[in-house]
């Protein structure tokens, strides 16, 4: 037990490490590979320990950002929940890879006399343990999925043909294989053996490779656009209580691009984009703060995406995008779909409020009910269709491809990371960004108050981009696509098939492993019979 303790502290670790800030993406196969070998054998209720052992090792450091400014407790609290789907997940793997050889299945997917490693099992496993974390509950928190740790890595340009999901599952095989065949190596199994019997597992990897080498489409029509990180005078929660020098900020930083514009020395652009929380001060009913911008627009004479917060519908508030064109105000708007909970939102405050006061910290927001989609007029590009994403909606699969299909050209990715200080959050929504770029075949225009902030073309790589608390203008051409990748258009359907999957494999290991107690039970009374 102390071994398969260790294997599974060793996969959290390595888990953590492939994501940002460490961003050491072929450790993420490695952590698999690792909780496969911790699993193999076990019972369900073993796997169950050893899986819960491995989320926290790898959360715990990973969301320990969670808690920069408000205590260990929703840290712990969070880390420990997601830590809890990676035990079921895990208590699933020692069920599939303890159980003896099922009936109908070929030999390449259950060979005999088990326990083995099952990597195409372990694989949709991860998809089904992905697929439910990431959508309960209050409508789930998908963060550091392994698709997320490949931004810098070949396998990145998978997204763009089954998605994040896809992504995921090609991960997770081929941490499988890599259990398999340490396994097969310390049970001294001829190599030849090994190969003949993963032949078919071998064909599919070539075929992955062969995508993963295919460069992802970023070419294209362009459009400049001007992206506005204006800085924050405090980091923390208390940003908050300066909202007019945020917004002051924003617009000095705007003042100095439009400025350098007039004088030539920096291309005009056809669009500006300021972050989530430019303006924190009600626009709509403040009117100092609503003229101010608007004077900012029509003084760079440019339509300006405005992330705001809006006192409504009384007594609740809204996280909302605003598109102002000059001369005119505004003219559309996008509130947020799916504030975060525990923190733009507290469920079960009174309950909560038990364990902790800083429940009340967390805002009162409303959802959204309807897509973002901003048809922008430029003088120059004509309408560019924009869709707003705040903050966390970049790693809900649905909030993303759901412009896109209704015609979006490119994304802003609206976001403010001051309360989390100088932790690898801001990087880690970063690389989120850079694989939804490539899943969807779209430029983003990643833009946070105090950064990291990043212009990202369609093949996931990012330009201009900034360091933390600093003001800076990002001014850039980005590809403008209007046509869907393989991912956009299956949509969730390969999630699903990996789910279902996973389940009916799990059915099969249960009803394997009973077969097998009733021969052994029959073969037990023969026995005393004889």
């Amino acid at each position: 037990m102390i071994r398969r303790l260790a294997l599974a502290v060793a996969a959290g670790l390595s888990l953590w490490l492939s994501f940002p800030g460490p961003a050491l993406w072929p450790m993420s196969i490695v952590g698999v590979a690792l909780l496969a070998l911790a699993t193999k054998g076990a019972r369900a209720r073993t796997g169950f320990l050893l899986g819960l052992v491995a989320g926290f090792a790898c959360f715990g450091p990973t969301l320990h950002w969670a808690g920069t400014y408000v205590g260990a407790f929703p840290w712990l609290a969070l880390a420990v929940t997601e830590s809890i789907y990676i035990a079921l997940m895990a208590a699933g793997c020692a069920l599939v890879q303890s159980a003896r050889r099922w009936q109908r299945l070929p030999k390449w997917l259950s060979p005999p006399d088990g326990p083995h490693v099952r990597p195409l099992a372990i694989a949709l496993l991860w998809v089904l343990q992905e697929a439910v974390r990431d959508s309960m509950p209050f409508g789930g928190f998908p963060w550091s999925r392994l698709a997320w740790s490949q931004a810098n890595s070949p396998l990145a340009h998978l997204a763009s043909i089954f998605g994040a999901p896809g992504l995921t599952f090609v991960v997770a095989l081929l941490g499988g294989l890599l259990a398999l065949s340490i396994d097969r190596v310390r049970r001294g199994v001829p190599v030849a053996a090994t190969v003949r019997r993963l032949g078919p597992v071998v064909a599919v990897l070539a075929v992955i490779g062969l995508a993963a080498a295919y460069p992802t489409p970023s070419g294209g029509k362009k459009v400049r656009v001007l992206a506005i990180q204006g800085n924050v005078p405090t980091a923390g929660l208390d940003f908050n209580a300066q909202r007019r020098a945020v917004l002051d900020n924003h617009i000095r930083v705007t003042d100095q691009a439009a400025a350098q514009i007039k004088a030539g020395t920096m291309p005009e652009p056809a669009l500006v984009i300021w972050p989530e929380n430019a303006s924190d001060i009600d626009p709509t009913r403040n009117a100092d703060a609503g003229t101010e911008i608007i004077q900012t627009v029509n003084r760079i004479g440019l339509p300006i995406i405005v992330g705001a917060v809006l006192q409504e519908p009384a007594p609740q508030t809204s996280n909302t995008s605003l598109l102002y064109v000059p001369d005119k105000g505004i003219v559309d708007r996008y509130v947020k779909q799916h504030p975060v909970p525990f923190a733009e939102y507290m469920p079960y405050r009174s309950f909560f409020r038990t364990f902790t006061k800083t429940v009340d910290l967390a805002g009162n927001f409303t959802a959204g009910t309807k897509t973002g989609l901003f048809k922008v007029p430029t003088t120059s590009d004509g309408i560019v269709k924009v869709a707003p994403i705040i903050c966390f909606e970049v790693a809900y699969d649905s909030l993303t491809r759901n412009p896109v299909k209704e015609g979006a050209q490119i994304l802003a990715v609206q976001t403010n990371n001051a309360t989390f200080g100088r932790t690898a959050e801001s990087e880690q929504q970063l690389a989120i960004s850079r694989i939804r770029a490539i899943e969807l075949g779209r430029s983003i225009v990643h833009v946070s108050t105090v950064g990291v902030s990043g212009l990202i073309t369609p093949d996931g790589q990012v330009h201009d981009k900034t360091g933390q608390f600093t003001p800076a203008a990002m001014n850039d051409e980005l590809p403008l696509r209007t046509g869907q990748t393989l991912a956009t258009r299956v949509g969730a359907v390969p999630e699903w098939l990996g789910s279902a999957a996973a389940l009916l494999l799990c059915g099969a290991a249960i009803g394997g492993n009973r077969a097998a107690r009733r021969r052994t039970a029959s073969s037990q009374e023969v026995h005393e019979v004889v």
